[in-house]
């Protein structure tokens, strides 16, 4: 058979390790599946039931678990995992504790969620998305892992690749958008870059994939709600990047707290046991979402906590997050024979052989270093990296407008920098910002400051708090005080701010999002910029001076409005400890501009869900022939505001016509797909030049373009290269109706170019 296919900057980090040498009570055992094999079988002949629940146990310090009642449960061996503790005197204490008091001296594993950094915080995963560039992805992987283990950690909740196209969930500031392929590389990229050769090592983490399964795909974008789909989407569009992850190696699953076709994940022995164990292979861990055994309840799947902790344990569960039901009732269940003695020793195998990966039978210290090389104060500035944190910022910022080439600006006048989120430490960090300390984060005013030097005066005026809803600041202030209220009136805090813009040469207007309306728990109906900060873009319009819109947000927002107020439009998303350094070097010129859009910016709510990878229906709606009668809003421009894979540039390229070497390929061959890119402008600059395929004809409906491949290149003006993309035959694969894997042989349209709308 033969497929017929019709044409229709690079950042390293050198990490050396330097292992601890500490004595273990096991002496030492070579990293291999085979003796890890006899040592963990040979332990678990030692251990008592109760020490084998105590194992499954993963708990967080905190008020339900002071750090005198974990002492205790650590004698008892009721604990084997700790999260939320991230100092290594704290780490170091409970370590020994394991090892003076208890019986069988299992060392402790302790976790966090690094997401997008430890100490220093890089753009959130949406903005590493961005930069379409996997040499970025590998530097956040590398510098999160030292800096976390550093710490005495070994493992993190992350990477997040739940695949999401509703922007209205407040998590797809934690994932990599709405494109599948995206989000597997980048996945599988962090996870390869976390751990390293393998978590043993001094500064490698071992990661846990998560929301497992489909967690991105929740109805209506409603936090903890259903997801109800077809087996085929489920396995074209949601499965692809935790399967990549888990390839490159993944040590742990975390469960999503979803249910999946009416089955809670956490209750799915068919997603945990069947497909993940017996099809993909899995050897780590799974462990639950936090509290999820307890809603099996509420969910409706479970009578009571004990025939809960039944459903989970059955299902597949290893380790139970933060709650205390396992230690409960598994000895009831167990008397009773409703968990097998064998289900309890394959959950607490699974268990001891992260730990056997992670070294620490070998030394249960390997992530500490010898106690006199803790550092004298934990939030030193010697301990971040800064200069790897700005550099991957710069690349994440993606350029929506530049009418009449506002931007760069120029290092000399009068600058008026102006709105509620321009001068916010804590919001800049965004989301899961895990150990990262707010004073250490430069702001986009701080940023500005330093990049202008003495060459220009810089004004500042809030001009309005980020929201007016008291409703909406109650609920971001419940936890913590995350929205700080300006005692001014909302009218004085608004003249202010027009009267410093009337006398600055232009104005740099920073609004959007505080991070925590962009979090877990935070999904909104309305995804446009508050009114409070509409009207103070409206006000600032009216002076008549250049405005330049910086849009800190966690989400694609709808901006029409600001499209057509703002002659430049610069989406930062958040974009870290170094955020505003970088932000300023974009504004000014000092760096080029070259992030993409890893989701589509819809018009309206209305548009929900707008992605470009959608199927094609029988009567598809054509921009250059409307018709009537064809898959269409008639209110509404159909076309997202921003396309996936959009971003502008200071310089312009052109893309040449797609040349293929060959215009057939076999099943067990490869063809390579080429174009010429050419810096057309006066700039240096960089792109990210993607592939898209189109499988035209097949046995199933497929989708009008599927990202495939990209490159990031970087020229100077008038320079051209060459960017060549292979394909073969796992490129075309898809799950058809009767959920076989296959690639069919047909027609394949071949797409290239510089966003999804725009291609050759």
């Amino acid at each position: 058979m033969k497929w017929r296919l019709a044409v229709s900057v690079a950042v390293s980090m050198a990490l050396s390790p330097a292992l601890a040498e500490t004595q273990s009570p096991f002496g030492h055992h070579p990293l291999t599946p085979q003796a890890r094999d006899a040592f963990v079988s040979s332990l678990l002949t030692k251990m008592t039931n109760d020490e084998k629940i105590g194992q499954l146990r993963l708990i967080s310090v905190g008020p339900d678990n002071p750090k005198e009642a974990i002492r205790e449960m650590i004698k008892e061996g009721q604990v084997g995992a700790i999260f939320n503790t991230v100092t290594r005197k704290d780490i170091r204490a409970m370590q020994d504790q394991v090892m003076a008091l208890s019986r069988l001296k299992i060392p402790l594993f302790f976790a966090y969620d690094v997401v997008h950094g430890q100490r220093t915080i890089f753009p959130i995963n949406l903005g590493l998305a961005s930069t379409f560039n996997l040499d970025s992805a590998r530097v956040v992987g590398e510098v999160s892992a030292r800096e976390a283990a550093d710490d005495g950690l070994n493992m993190t909740w992350a990477p997040m690749v739940d695949v999401s196209r509703d922007p209205r969930w407040g998590r797809v500031s934690e994932g990599f958008g709405e494109d599948t392929y995206l989000t597997a590389i980048m996945g599988r990229t962090l996870v390869e870059s976390m751990q390293g050769k393998s978590p043993a090592d001094r500064y490698s983490l071992m990661t846990s994939v998560k929301h497992f399964a489909a967690y991105g795909a929740v109805e209506g974008g409603k936090e903890y709600n259903t997801v109800d789909m077809s087996p085929q989407r489920l396995f074209n569009d949601y499965m692809p990047p935790y399967k990549a992850a888990l390839d490159a190696g993944s040590g742990g699953v975390m469960v999503a707290l979803n249910s999946v076709n009416g089955t809670p994940s956490t209750a799915d022995s068919w997603l945990l046991k069947d497909l993940l164990r017996d099809q993909w292979g899995f050897k780590g861990i799974t462990i639950s979402d936090h509290g999820a055994i307890k809603e099996l309840i509420k969910h409706g799947v479970a009578s009571d906590p004990k025939d809960a902790v039944r459903v989970a344990i059955n299902a597949g569960i290893n380790m139970s997050m933060s709650d205390e039901y396992y230690s409960k009732y598994l000895p009831e269940l167990l008397k009773s024979g409703a968990v097998s003695q064998q289900e309890l020793d394959d959950a607490t195998r699974h268990v001891l052989n992260v730990k056997y990966d992670m070294g620490l039978f070998n030394d249960p210290y390997s992530h500490l270093g010898p106690k006199e090389s803790d550092p004298a104060d934990t939030n030193a500035e010697s301990r971040l990296h800064r200069d790897a944190a700005r550099q991957v910022a710069r690349e994440s910022l993606v350029l929506l407008k530049n009418r009449l080439n506002t931007l760069p600006l120029s290092k000399s006048g009068t600058i008026a920098v102006v709105g509620p989120l321009a001068d916010s430490k804590r919001d800049i960090m965004g989301s899961w910002s895990a150990a990262g300390v707010a004073d250490q984060s430069v702001t986009v005013l701080q940023g500005i400051k330093n990049v202008v030097g003495d060459k220009a005066t810089v004004h500042y005026a809030k001009g309005a708090n980020v929201t007016d809803d008291k409703g909406a600041v109650a609920f971001l202030n419940e936890y913590e005080p995350a929205v700080t209220l300006d005692k001014r009136s909302p009218q004085a805090m608004l003249d202010d701010a027009v009267k410093t813009a009337s006398q600055s040469d232009v104005i740099v207007a920073v609004v959007g999002e505080s991070q925590g309306m962009a979090h877990e728990a935070s999904s909104r109906t309305d995804i446009s910029i508050p009114a409070s900060q509409q009207a103070l873009l409206a006000a600032l319009k009216k002076t008549g001076k250049p405005l330049v819109v910086v849009l800190m947000n966690g989400r694609p927002l709808t901006l029409v409005k600001e499209d057509q107020l703002a002659d430049a439009l610069l989406e930062t998303w958040f974009a870290g400890t170094e955020g505003g350094n970088a932000i300023a070097d974009v504004l000014f010129g000092d760096d080029n501009p070259s992030g993409k859009l890893p989701m589509s910016f819809p018009r309206s709510v209305g548009q929900i869900p707008v992605y470009y990878s959608h199927l094609n229906t029988g009567r598809p709606y054509n921009a250059d022939k409307p018709d009537k009668y064809t898959s269409r809003y008639f209110d509404e421009v159909n076309a997202p505001l921003y396309p996936f894979g959009y971003g502008l540039s200071y310089t312009t390229f052109s893309v040449s016509p797609v040349t293929m070497s060959a215009p057939t390929m076999d099943k067990k061959g490869q063809v390579t797909a080429s174009v010429t890119v050419t810096n057309t402008g006066k700039r240096q600059g960089a792109t990210a030049v993607q592939l898209y395929l189109q499988d035209v004809t097949a046995s199933m409906s497929r989708p009008v373009k599927m990202l495939r491949g990209f490159r990031k290149v970087n020229l100077k003006p008038g320079q051209s290269t060459t960017v060549n993309f292979p394909i073969d035959v796992h490129a075309l694969t898809f799950w058809n109706a009767r959920m076989q894997q296959v690639a069919e042989p047909g027609k394949f349209n071949v797409f290239i170019g510089l966003d999804s709308a725009r291609v050759q």
